[in-house]
C-alpha cells in the first residue's frame, strides 16, 4: 500500500510528480513495490489525484481514491486497507510505504519482507533518527488496528503501540523525505551523484 493522498502543500507543487533519474517520486516507489513482488499494489490518491494517476498509468496497480485526504494520513490508510479488503482478501501480509522517501527501492522492500518472515512478529518496521517507521510490514493480526486509525498520525500510531515487540530493521536513508523544495533540491544532488538508483524508471 502506497500512501500519495497529501497536498505537498509544504512543496508547493505535487511532489507525488516530481522527478529523479527520469521516474516521478510516485512512479518510482509502486515500482519499487512491484519489483519487489508485492500483489496486489495499491496507490492512495487524493489531493492531484489526477497527477498522481498520470504517474502511474500503465502500471499493475489499483488505485484508492480517499475523498477525505483532508482529514489526515488515518483516513488514506483506511482508504487502503477498504481496498486490501476487496482485491486481496485473503493477503496475510501488508507493506506500507510512502511516495516521498526516495531511497526506497525494491531491495529495501525484500529486505524488510524477509526480516518479517524471520522474525515471526506481527510488525517490522525501519529504524531510523531515533525512531521506527515506513516502510512496514504488518501481519494481517494487526489489519483490524489499521483500519482505525484516526487523524494525523497515521501508521506511525501502530507502530509506536507495538514497539516494543516489534522487529526494526536498520534503515538510515529512510530519514531522508521530500516535503519541501530544499528537501528536494539535496535529494537531486545526491542524485546527479550517483545515489538513489535502483529502481528502474519504467
Amino acid at each position: 500500500m502506497i500512501l500519495a493522498a497529501g497536498s505537498s502543500s509544504r512543496m508547493g507543487t505535487p511532489k507525488q510528480a516530481l522527478r529523479l533519474h527520469g521516474g516521478s517520486l510516485l512512479r518510482r516507489t509502486a515500482l519499487a513495490a512491484l519489483d519487489a513482488g508485492c500483489a496486489p499494489v495499491i496507490v492512495v490518491t487524493g489531493a492531484n489525484a489526477e497527477v498522481s494517476r498520470g504517474e502511474i498509468e500503465g502500471l499493475d496497480v489499483v488505485e484508492a481514491f480517499n475523498p477525505a485526504w483532508e482529514m489526515g494520513m488515518g483516513s488514506s490508510v483506511r482508504t487502503g486497507m477498504e481496498a486490501l479488503d476487496r482485491v486481496g482478501p485473503d493477503v496475510e501480509t501488508a507493506v506500507l510505504l510512502v511516495c516521498d522517501q526516495p531511497h526506497v527501492t525494491a531491495d529495501v522492500v525484500l529486505g524488510l519482507i524477509a526480516a518479517h518472515v524471520h522474525a515471526a512478529r506481527p510488525l517490522t518496521a525501519s529504524a531510523y533518527g531515533g525512531a521506527a517507521g515506513v516502510p512496514a510490514v504488518f501481519s494481517r493480526a494487526l489489519f483490524g488496528e489499521l483500519r482505525a486509525i484516526e487523524g494525523a498520525a497515521g501508521a506511525r500510531e501502530v507502530i509506536r503501540r507495538h514497539a516494543a515487540s516489534a522487529h526494526l530493521v536498520p534503515f538510515a536513508l529512510g530519514e531522508v523525505d521530500v516535503d519541501t523544495p530544499e528537501d528536494f533540491a539535496r535529494v537531486s544532488a545526491e542524485a546527479e551523484r550517483g545515489s538513489g538508483a535502483g529502481v528502474r524508471d519504467g
